[in-house]
């Protein structure tokens, strides 16, 4: 960036970055490092913001999860995989996945593949249902339960 920025300006602006919506650790450090914000400043800032409860990881992770899940309906495994990269914890992964409610889930399942099989031309049964099936393991959905509801659903 070049120009110098004080600590009192990169914590307000780092407070209104945390503001606007729920962000993890690893956002925070970078958005402080592209600042040009470095070492002893750059700690201190991030547990400001840890101890004005401007950045909560738990939080994140479970705000992360429910907004995956309902806006783009990805399944349990695409949000944990998405919450490791951002190195979230085991413990707020395992609170975030508390957010998605089974029967919510289910039914999403349910929907992306009545969806997804309207779109598919696919005469062969067993290949129809291997196709769903793919899909909703691209999705983040447990291959065990993308077969029961294909059972469920789309049985001979």
């Amino acid at each position: 960036m070049g120009e110098w920025i004080s600590k009192e300006d990169a914590l307000a602006k780092m407070q209104r970055y945390c503001a606007y919506q729920d962000r993890c650790h690893q956002e925070v450090r970078s958005k402080l490092l592209d600042m040009g914000v470095y070492g002893d400043w750059l700690e201190e800032i991030i547990v400001e913001l840890i101890e004005e409860n401007f950045l909560n990881e738990e939080r994140f992770a479970r705000s992360f999860a429910r907004g995956k899940f309902r806006i783009k309906a990805w399944g349990r495994n695409r949000i944990r995989q998405e919450l490791k990269r951002r190195n979230i914890s085991s413990y707020c992964i395992r609170k975030a996945m508390e957010e998605i409610e089974e029967e919510d889930y289910q039914e999403t399942l349910q929907a992306i593949l009545t969806k997804k099989e309207a779109s598919l031309n696919e005469p062969d049964f067993y290949k129809r249902n291997h196709k769903l099936a793919r899909y909703a393991q691209s999705r983040g959905f447990e291959p065990e339960l993308a077969w029961q509801i294909i059972g469920k659903l789309f049985s001979q």
